[in-house]
């Protein structure tokens, strides 16, 4: 098994973070498909683990909440039932940003329904210093 050298790393972290694709990072470095992706998902997991043990005890004082719809391998109105038990289909991101300092203290990736509207929401107040206090919760919401 070939393993990517801390240059190689480097070089496609840095692409990657300037808004390359993965396609446009594989022909700039000389790095395959297969290890960018592999190496993209080492460090979101990475990032995500820093980020629930740093974002902890935050002071935010006003927050947005909002979602966001994206699809997965295909809409959810094209995706064969075999394919929607894989978790194709559609997908929601949740996130509460700070309105003055742009942050996102806590984000879900998942379904637009109670479950994940309370899992997300529940994250988020763990994080915080102030809860329950004067937090102003600015939602954007349609149906």
């Amino acid at each position: 098994m070939n393993k990517l050298t801390t240059s190689d790393r480097t070089q496609v972290i840095r692409c990657l973070v300037d808004g390359n694709s993965i396609r446009a990072t594989e022909r700039i470095t000389g790095v395959t498909k297969k290890a960018i992706t592999r190496l993209l998902v080492q460090v979101g997991e990475v990032c995500r683990k820093h980020q629930d043990q740093t974002f902890r005890n935050l002071t935010c004082k006003r927050l947005q909440l909002d979602e966001i719809w994206s699809f997965c391998g295909s809409k959810e109105k094209n995706t064969k039932a075999e394919k929607k038990v894989q978790g194709w289909g559609d997908v929601w991101t949740w996130t509460a940003i700070d309105a003055d300092t742009k942050l996102i203290p806590s984000w879900l990736i998942g379904n637009r329904d109670a479950v994940c509207a309370t899992e997300f929401v529940q994250d988020l107040a763990a994080r915080l210093t102030a809860r329950g206090k004067s937090l102003d919760f600015s939602l954007e919401y349609s149906m």
